[in-house]
């Protein structure tokens, strides 16, 4: 199917690629994103890795329990959602960037 030489180039390719890969998930580690309920009482940061990294409160949510969990919990979920969004897309990219056109493998989609 490949002469030696394709596959050792798409071999070398691939442990390129995981190791971009491996970086780029280090990297996104350190990117944090912020989030916040509508009206600003509520602000939480989250790593692109998905991580909570804090969680800011005003004072007049602490008077109401419920109301805070229902703040933590959109506002949390709204943050992991954009993290996932972002952690998707710098580790497609690098996936695509750096695959070999080898039909029938669709590990990165």
């Amino acid at each position: 199917m490949f002469g030696d030489m394709d596959m050792m180039g798409m071999m070398n390719k691939l442990k390129e690629t995981q190791e971009k890969v491996e970086a780029t998930k280090e990297r996104l580690k350190t990117v944090m994103i912020d989030e916040q309920s509508q009206d600003g009482l509520l602000k939480v940061t989250v790593t692109a890795t998905r991580e909570v990294k804090s969680i800011s409160i005003a004072d007049e949510l602490l008077e109401d329990k419920e109301q805070l969990e229902d703040y933590l919990i959109l506002t949390i979920n709204k943050a992991i959602t954009r993290a996932t969004e972002v952690q998707d897309a710098e580790l497609g990219a690098v996936a695509k960037g750096g695959m070999p056109d080898i039909p029938g493998l669709d590990m990165f989609k």
